[in-house]
């Protein structure tokens, strides 16, 4: 549930607890990983890191979480340098904790048939669900989020909206690997993930 706008009266906001921010990585990667699964499991595509690593996945045959782990590495510099240490070890753990679920996925979910319209839709709505729940424990999943979250935090540019247009550009050069009504799909999949992100972290509005 949404909470009301804070005011300087408010005072300062209190942070969250250790373990609190050990369960939200946890929980968010374990939720963030699961829509992966969807979207491989209907051969569907998404933006971002993950998006860019199901590219190197589906040309080249590499596992997810190995390519999504590698290509996460040269984005660590952006977040040490502007959005603070703890954000960085909280964003390397999540990516490592993402790379883990999404192979431990395969192995305890096979999915014999799944509408690949359904996969993209509902796939990309639970990663923004998992997005929320890191973004507001002040981690990420590394990559193109990092470069949301530093636009938004030091340019007033909205993540949402940044990781749209990045999103879409990935999309577009994934049009040689998949079909035209599956690329279609994915895109309104990204919408759809990047709608909720929006709506749910926006520093004017929740304290958290």
């Amino acid at each position: 549930m949404a909470r009301p706008t804070a005011s300087p009266a408010d005072g300062p906001r209190a942070p969250h607890a250790w373990y609190e921010d050990v369960l939200a990585l946890l929980i968010g990667t374990l939720v963030v990983s699961f829509g992966v699964n969807l979207l491989r499991q209907g051969g569907a595509l998404t933006g971002g890191t993950a998006g860019l690593a199901f590219l190197a996945h589906y040309a080249t045959g590499v596992r997810f979480g190995v390519a999504f782990f590698l290509i996460n590495v040269p984005f660590y510099w952006l977040a040490y340098r502007h959005l603070g240490k703890a954000m960085v070890l909280k964003t390397f753990c999540a990516v490592g904790l993402l790379s883990f679920f999404a192979e431990m996925h395969t192995v305890f979910i096979h999915v014999e048939r799944i509408d690949p319209f359904y996969a993209a839709l509902f796939g990309n709505a639970v990663l923004g669900l998992g997005f929320i729940v890191l973004f507001r424990h002040r981690a990420s999943l590394g990559g193109t989020s990092i470069l949301a979250l530093y636009l938004q935090e030091h340019h007033g540019i909205r993540a949402g909206k940044v990781q749209l247009v990045i999103d879409l550009l990935i999309l577009a050069a994934s049009s040689a690997l998949v079909s035209m009504p599956l690329l279609v799909a994915s895109v309104a999949g990204a919408v759809v993930l990047n709608t909720i992100v929006a709506m749910n972290h926006r520093p004017d509005r929740y304290l958290a």
